[in-house]
């Protein structure tokens, strides 16, 4: 049986293939445009635990969360609570997000932003820079050894920062081979999307030093951020707990005084 990720990943590889744009078109449209924000920097750069808040409509396994959310407000409300940088799903069919979405939300504040996607090939990457993000996810489960490096590569070429997302030490390995200094660990399993909210935890003193650490998925409140800075991470990645809360800007805000 198909699981989430092999759905996922089997319509963004069928995109991919019929897609008839070149890299040198997509190149040519992002020349001369504004340098992106740093998001790596801001997070390296925070003061106490950073968090990267994300604008999420809907999710695969637990469906609409906040599908009419204004990218712009939202956007708003998570700089006003001290957010560090923003994530933004542009992946329409699974998740209900938007290259505008990003657009919209990046145009209302001044703070980084991740395209949160899932990148399949170098077309991805630089439409990443298109769109204007200021970095782009590569999840090391969904691209081999060969994709990882020359999209990591590619990123930092055209000014991106790539935010390498790994769940193992396997991944790990794989993610320092091709020179990345910013990892996330998603305590969510893309096979099954059930969270375990100790693998951020188990996987923290592997990371080397010169690595600003990121903790994806499952972080619910201030006790799940804490423990996760008392563990070395420079930043939480949150989505769902945020955009369900009633109050962004305080659940932010809440986060960010855990660190």
């Amino acid at each position: 049986m198909a699981t989430y990720l092999d759905r996922i990943l089997a319509a963004h590889r069928e995109k991919a293939a019929v897609d008839p744009r070149s890299v040198e078109t997509l190149l040519n449209a992002i020349s001369g445009s504004p340098r992106p924000r740093g998001f790596r920097q801001a997070l390296a750069g925070a003061d106490g635990l950073g968090v990267i808040a994300e604008v999420k409509r809907r999710s695969p396994s637990k469906g609409d969360l906040a599908p009419n959310l204004d990218p712009a407000d939202l956007a708003r409300q998570y700089s006003a609570g001290g957010a560090t940088c923003l994530s933004v799903l542009t992946d329409e069919d699974f998740f209900g997000g938007s290259a505008d979405d990003l657009a919209t939300a990046r145009g209302a504040v001044d703070i980084p932003v991740l395209r949160k996607d899932f990148t399949v090939s170098e077309l991805d990457v630089l439409d990443a820079r298109h769109m204007g993000a200021d970095a782009v996810l590569l999840i090391a489960a969904a691209l081999d050894d060969h994709e990882l490096r020359a999209f990591h590569e590619l990123a930092t070429d055209v000014g991106l920062d790539a935010l390498v997302e790994i769940h193992d030490e396997p991944e790990l390995e794989r993610a320092l081979a091709v020179g990345a200094t910013l990892i996330g660990v998603n305590q969510r399993d893309l096979v099954t999307f059930e969270v375990d909210t100790d693998r951020a935890v188990r996987m923290a003193p592997l990371m080397p030093d010169g690595v600003v650490r990121v903790a994806e998925s499952g972080v619910r409140d201030a006790n799940d951020a804490a423990r996760l800075a008392a563990a070395g991470y420079h930043a939480v990645l949150v989505g769902e707990s945020l955009v369900t809360s009633g109050d962004p800007r305080s659940a932010v805000a809440a986060l960010r005084s855990a660190g």
